[in-house]
């Protein structure tokens, strides 16, 4: 079937986003590797339940179908904030393989004008074989992407303090220094449910899922960062002051709204997300002569009030008037505020030089970069080899343009700081440097 977009008759036909679907092993039980020639089939389900295939397509040698663009609602419906019509649309995606367990994705969203990206692990059927003898093609993995936040209807934050008190000989127990793990475990449900599966999830992974959970990509891009950034400072203030640990919880963060943020196991995200999540993973909100990260809540605005915090939509409003990431988070958070930079990210084999490297640079940073290339490319083989002799040549720029196009990223050529982190975060993912812990 050759892949086409649907114009149902309420919506135009210039309401278009696009789609990729990328696909790849479980990095928590091995090596990351793409997952080639399997099919991919995209449905659109109606009200009733009736479903309507749109295309069907085959991913490639780095584990991904061609874009896919498909209709959606007008962009002004996620730039409203009285708007109460659904501001994307929704899409069923299903895999078959004959070597892997057939997966389906419930509610992947697409916006107008956005690039929307699903990521699929897949499960290999020989090693389900093994544990479940009895079962062969009935195995299945389900997702099911639940409303966008601003949509949908969820508690809202119960307040707490957002700077935590240190009582000395409480038992209350804080890191040395604000660090960026490698990775968060996410109990999805309350505090107070026992029973609600937990997932351990990449730190960066986990920050882009609840972006794209909680905030609209077609929002300016400073807002996307301002909201990103606040997002980032509450976890790490999570993780700092080992919030649930403390309470002698197995994980770090859930996924309630009232306690913390939305997160869908395996749901979608944007390219309007990703990269800013790239380059201010490890940015927070920081009080004068406060260590920890500042637990920056917030409320959308219109369906819930909340003084003396961030408003998603009046973060919206901000950007809108030209507003800065930074100017829009002491609007709301206080103008003594700072952005500073998590000392140490855990999980990376050698830290970001501190300047992007470019076309004509060399030393041993770019030779670090060539040869984590390299490596990824023997995964990932539409990446070009290149010489490891640390000269940022035009083989290498080539390199940089490929691995970024691949992993959503702006292809520039150039290794600042997101892309730096990236292919070392993906270097370490396909070598399985990285203990879980």
């Amino acid at each position: 079937m050759i892949p086409h977009p649907i114009y149902p008759p309420s919506v135009s036909r210039q309401n278009l986003g696009s789609l990729i679907v990328q696909l790849s092993s479980d990095t928590l039980l091995g090596p990351l590797v793409p997952v080639s020639n399997v099919n991919v089939t995209i449905k659109e389900i109606s009200p009733s339940g009736e479903e309507t295939i749109i295309a069907e397509l085959v991913t490639n040698e780095v584990g991904q179908t061609t874009p896919l663009e498909l209709s959606a609602p007008p962009v002004d419906y996620s730039l409203d904030p009285l708007n109460t019509q659904k501001p994307y649309a929704t899409y069923r995606i299903e895999t078959a393989s004959p070597n892997y367990v057939d997966a389906i994705v419930m509610g992947s969203q697409i916006f107008a004008d956005i690039q929307s990206i699903q990521p699929i692990t897949l499960q290999a059927t020989e090693r389900q074989l093994k544990r479940y003898a009895s079962y062969t093609r009935e195995l299945l993995e389900t997702v099911s992407i639940g409303p966008a936040t601003l949509y949908g209807n969820y508690p809202p934050k119960i307040p707490e303090a957002s700077i935590k008190p240190i009582i000395p000989g409480s038992g209350f127990i804080v890191l040395d220094e604000v660090i960026v793990p490698e990775f968060v475990i996410v109990h999805a449900g309350s505090p107070n449910d026992n029973n609600a599966p937990n997932y351990t999830v990449p730190y960066i992974d986990y920050i882009a899922n609840v972006a794209s959970s909680e905030i609209y990509p077609t929002w300016p891009i400073e807002t996307i960062k301002a909201n990103i950034i606040a997002i980032n400072s509450f976890t790490l203030n999570r993780i700092y002051t080992e919030w649930y640990r403390n309470q002698g919880k197995p994980y770090t963060i859930t996924n309630s709204t009232a306690y913390d943020h939305a997160f869908f196991y395996g749901r979608n995200l944007f390219d309007s997300i990703v990269p800013v999540v790239n380059e201010v993973f490890d940015t927070y909100i920081k009080l004068p002569d406060v260590t920890q990260p500042l637990l920056s809540q917030y409320c959308d605005g219109v369906k819930s009030q909340c003084p003396n915090w961030m408003t998603q939509w009046g973060s919206k409003d901000l950007g809108d008037a030209g507003y800065t990431a930074e100017q829009i988070l002491r609007n709301f958070y206080g103008s003594n505020i700072t952005l500073n930079t998590a000392p140490m990210v855990e999980g990376n084999p050698e830290s970001y030089p501190g300047s992007p490297l470019r076309l004509g640079d060399s030393g041993p940073a770019v030779r670090t970069i060539q040869m984590q290339l390299n490596r990824i490319s023997q995964n990932f083989p539409l990446i070009p080899k290149v010489a490891v002799d640390g000269n940022f040549n035009e083989a290498t720029q080539e390199a940089v343009k490929t691995f970024q196009k691949i992993f959503h990223l702006p292809q520039d050529g150039i290794v600042g700081k997101s892309t730096w982190y990236e292919i070392s975060r993906i270097y370490v993912a396909v070598t399985k440097l990285a203990e879980l812990g």
